[in-house]
């Protein structure tokens, strides 16, 4: 099927209902129960076999068309996160803290619109699309492995996934092959010093001053231990000390993201981290508690699924650069599926016209609601084009 942008026109409008519905009612991960009731209620009112309750509150739908072809899965997240919405907007969610604040609400709407697509064209649709609409994308371990646990991708033979990026213009897309998102890993360090009074510094064991040498001297890991050539980050993002302005602190807490795309660094990083907590606190005198927590897997898209995508950008889009992209340094666990199906993961433009579109994962995070169109059109078409086997 040839699917252009009149043909799914008329599906806009229901597109943005939807996205603004599940915009003003968030749900965090693995809570998503409203969330997932409205998604089933529409796809069991248009005809698709669903399961509910899959990885908790997930959802796995199942089409089969026409006409003789492969099973496509096509994933969406559900979930959204603990940030209160500043935006002042009819849609802004109305509950308190928590929020849309990376596209997921569009993500839901645009894969419910390619649902209801192929139940108008099911007669002409070759092989089986199977819709996954899955929770807890933004919480380790994630939802996608249990997704697969739960026999999710029994029967797929390739799988894509679309998200909505605001630093990209709308009408834009890009993907690449092979690496292309980074694992999220995550740090936890106590650190157990001595409190005392602020008027007698010596009598103490002052473990604020431990946890700011540290959060300096950790930055030297990127910086003077990885290759240059290579990629790496660490960010701490979370540092908490003291209770008073006259008592030293007894203890400080802090906590950061670690980014790499592959075993071999994370190794690296994780062992100079261990290193440099051990001797910082030691020079402090202070004990100190450190966890690692590993993340998802690097998003590593198949060389040949990337290649259909590129071309398939490059049709649809013909005027957005369809060539492949950097690597980023966020991450995703679509990686799962991808470790157990070849598919391919991009990312589809939704920034503003403006250009004053607020970051992901920021209280004024919006998307340019056109977006959705494209991503929905890029679904169809990619979708139609591996049931085929059209490479």
């Amino acid at each position: 099927m040839t699917v252009n942008e009149q043909t799914l026109q008329p599906l806009y409008g229901e597109m943005v209902k939807w996205r603004r519905h599940l915009h003003r009612h968030p749900e965090l991960s693995f809570q998503e129960h409203e969330t997932s009731a409205m998604i089933a209620a529409l796809l069991e009112e248009w005809g698709l076999e669903v399961r509910r309750g899959v990885a908790g509150t997930g959802i796995v739908a199942r089409l089969a068309g026409g006409l003789p072809g492969r099973t496509i899965a096509l994933r969406s997240d559900i979930d959204a996160l603990p940030i209160q919405d500043a935006k002042d907007c009819e849609y802004r969610s109305t509950v308190p803290g928590v929020m849309h604040a990376c596209g997921h609400d569009g993500h839901m709407a645009e894969l419910l619109a390619v649902a209801k697509y192929y139940s108008l064209h099911r007669a002409e649709t070759a092989g089986t699309r199977v819709f996954l609409f899955q929770p807890g994308e933004e919480m380790l371990p994630g939802g996608a492995i249990r997704m697969i646990e739960d026999g999710a991708l029994d029967g797929v033979d390739a799988i894509y996934g679309v998200h909505l990026w605001s630093p990209l213009p709308c009408g834009a897309a890009t993907t690449r092959p092979g690496p292309f998102m980074a694992t999220p890993d995550e740090f936890e360090i106590e650190i157990i010093g001595r409190g005392g009074h602020g008027g007698l510094p010596h009598e103490s064991r002052d473990a604020l001053l431990a946890g700011a040498s540290l959060v300096s001297a950790l930055q030297t890991i990127v910086s003077r231990s990885v290759n240059p050539l290579d990629a790496a980050v660490l960010s701490v993002c979370r540092f908490s000390a003291g209770t008073a302005n006259n008592v030293i602190a007894a203890g400080s807490k802090l906590a950061g993201t670690v980014r790499s795309f592959n075993k071999e660094m994370r190794a690296l990083v994780r062992g100079r981290m261990e290193e440099i907590v051990k001797h910082t606190c030691e020079m402090h005198g202070c004990d100190y508690r450190f966890r690692f927590i590993e993340g998802y897997p690097p998003v590593v898209n198949d060389e040949r699924e990337a290649s259909r995508v590129l071309r398939i950008i490059g049709e649809l889009l013909p005027d957005t650069a369809s060539g492949p992209c950097e690597r980023i340094m966020a991450g995703e666990d679509f990686s799962y599926y991808l470790e157990r199906k070849p598919g391919c993961f991009f990312f589809v433009g939704a920034g503003k016209p403006e250009g004053s579109s607020a970051p992901h994962h920021h209280p004024m995070f919006d998307i340019e609601e056109k977006a959705m169109l494209h991503a929905a059109r890029l679904l169809i078409a990619v979708a139609d084009d591996a049931a085929l086997d059209l490479l």
